[in-house]
């Protein structure tokens, strides 16, 4: 007779990546993760594997919940370096106002964390910062077609100083940088670019 669970491994995935995202997986132990779920550590093992099954589970969760539709959203957007100040701008929203302010963003916080040169963690981390370059090149691209950048601006290198500059806002937003400066940041590094 198949094991029936008792408990719905979405939800509870759900729960685990909020969790880790607030607080980080080397500051959650396991029975907080019990605590937060309401599930046994064994059903947790049995359906996840260890800690660092389930925090690469949640990692997977939140790209693709929060990462990949931003991403894609921003590739499509028509209107060029617009859609990039929108982007910048929504960001800080999101970061510093509202139920996640001041958790920054998962991956953001994993590049900075212990779990960050686990082979499977590093190739996620990797991969998500390739779809986040290739979205800004995407948006650059369109930018430069519709005449929107200065002469001799290259999106290719333009797209991974903004990368860069995502990772900056998600990082100061956790520790209580204040909107408007990030904003004024994120004005001072399109500047040179904008025509």
């Amino acid at each position: 007779m198949p094991d029936i669970k008792h408990f719905d491994p979405d939800a509870a995935l759900e729960a685990v990546v909020r969790l880790f995202w607030e607080r980080g997986v080397a500051a959650t132990g396991i029975q907080e993760v019990v605590d937060r779920t309401g599930i046994s550590r064994s059903s947790l093992y049995a359906t996840f594997g260890g800690k660092q099954d389930l925090y690469l589970a949640a990692l997977r969760r939140y790209v693709e919940q929060w990462s990949r539709p931003a991403f894609a959203q921003l590739a499509a957007d028509p209107r060029g370096l617009p859609a990039v100040t929108g982007f910048f701008a929504e960001l800080i929203r999101l970061r510093c106002r509202g139920p996640y302010a001041r958790w920054g963003c998962m991956i953001a916080n994993a590049h900075t964390g212990p779990s960050s040169t686990e082979p499977a963690v590093r190739q996620l981390l990797d991969a998500h910062h390739e779809s986040l370059v290739g979205a800004m090149r995407s948006v650059l691209r369109t930018a430069a077609a519709r005449g929107q950048l200065v002469p001799g601006a290259e999106p290719d290198a333009a797209a991974e100083l903004l990368a860069l500059l995502a990772y900056g806002v998600n990082l100061r937003s956790r520790t209580g940088a204040d909107p408007a400066t990030l904003e004024a940041t994120v004005t001072a590094a399109l500047t040179p670019y904008a025509k």
